[in-house]
């Protein structure tokens, strides 16, 4: 009985993962990260090259633009794009940032941080390609270079976020 029981609780669980996999096999629409589809050395070069360097061109400019306020110390965490797998058309791409506020409770010496963190948008037209978001964006100043079909750029996005 207890054999039994095995062999049956063995093959529901092939059936499940065969099953899945198949299932997984025919989809359609499956998502992943901008990384995931790139397919050539010159693609993953450029890739890592654009976030590297809009990470350079956001300090460049922080201290006299997104950086006066309250959030003086924000920092760049990950640019990061949604992209369909098989079509390599981008769903969406996202920057995000994060930063604190502290004060010093004069009397004990207490630190309150407020922290924050935000989201940004990139304003990209639905279904660009990553060749051509690659394309746009690999030049010396990617933060300033107008997004594929559109007038915009990603500092624009910056903009309407932080």
């Amino acid at each position: 009985m207890r054999r039994s029981l095995s062999i049956i609780a063995a093959t529901l669980g092939l059936a499940m993962v065969c099953g899945s996999q198949v299932a997984h096999a025919g989809s359609t629409g499956q998502y992943v990260e901008a990384g995931a589809t790139l397919r050539t050395n010159a693609e993953v070069e450029a890739w890592y090259g654009i976030t590297a360097q809009l990470r350079r061109q956001f300090d460049e400019i922080c201290g006299d633009t997104f950086c006066e306020g309250d959030y003086s110390n924000l920092q760049p965490l990950r640019f990061q794009c949604s992209v369909e797998a098989r079509s390599r058309r981008i769903g969406a791409c996202v920057w995000s940032f994060a930063g604190s506020q502290e004060s010093i409770d004069a009397a004990t010496g207490g630190i309150t941080v407020q922290p924050g963190f935000w989201q940004c948008r990139i304003p990209l037209v639905p279904q660009t390609s990553v060749e051509r978001l690659l394309a746009a964006l690999v030049n010396p100043q990617p933060l300033y270079a107008k997004l594929p079909g559109t007038d915009q750029t990603v500092l624009d996005g910056l903009i309407e976020c932080l």
